[in-house]
């Protein structure tokens, strides 16, 4: 199939007509419009420095439900020990920085133009970061964290980090806590990891996906920030 080269207008092709390996288009920008007319689509940019900037949507795709996050017996007891607390959206240009950072000098694909992109989302409102904070400490230590984007009922997990054990896990499940109190019904992890997995995160056929999504975007965008 074609990879599509994409106009100048925030528009996709059908994310049905992507390469067997979830590639649909190549070209654009990261502007608000186009980023948000993409996770509405079930679309999202992932490209190296040097690429030019291509748009995925993968078949499977990887959900979880947040109504079925699994705790592990080890991860429980890390919540019981309430060495870590949690905040929300209040780093988030640290938080998106240090998830790049923590993927070098592999590679990554949170460029600086990512950075700068994902920052003007958080700015309207869409994008949110979730802080770990240790505090066995004088003082607490930033200890992990994740971002996403949030439109509808569904929550578009991009990337996590952690400097700390768990960190990220403890991360997850107080974005999903909040997800739940805020009748999220949808968030959207993109590609299996092992991780994840473990978590509860499961694989579905992108149509289902796609029909879920629509359902989950039904609900009114709420852009603002998490306090």
């Amino acid at each position: 199939m074609a990879v599509f080269q994409l106009p100048k207008q925030p528009v996709f092709p059908s994310p049905a007509l992507a390469e067997k390996n979830g590639l649909l288009a190549v070209g654009g920008d990261l502007a608000p419009q186009r980023l948000l007319a993409a996770y509405a689509a079930g679309i999202f940019p992932w490209y190296s420095e040097g690429e030019p900037l291509l748009w995925w949507s993968p078949d499977p795709r990887l959900v979880l439900y947040p109504d079925r996050l699994h705790l592990s017996r080890s991860l429980r007891k890390t919540l019981r020990h309430q060495r870590f607390a949690v905040t929300f959206d209040r780093l988030f240009p640290e938080v998106i920085h240090a998830c790049g950072q923590q993927r070098q000098p592999a590679g990554t694909w949170i460029t600086a133009a990512m950075e700068r992109a994902y920052t003007e989302l958080h700015r309207l409102g869409y994008a949110h970061s979730v802080e770990v904070w240790l505090t066995t400490g004088e003082s607490p230590v930033l200890a992990g964290g994740l971002y996403g984007v949030a439109l509808g009922g569904c929550f578009f997990g991009e990337s996590m980090f952690y400097r700390y054990p768990d960190a990220s896990k403890v991360a997850l499940v107080a974005l999903v806590e909040r997800l739940r109190s805020q009748a999220f019904s949808l968030l959207d992890c993109q590609m299996a990891t092992p991780h994840l997995l473990r978590l509860g995160a499961q694989e579905i056929p992108r149509p289902q996906f796609l029909l879920q999504l629509r359902a989950a975007l039904a609900i009114p965008a709420r852009p603002g920030p998490w306090s």
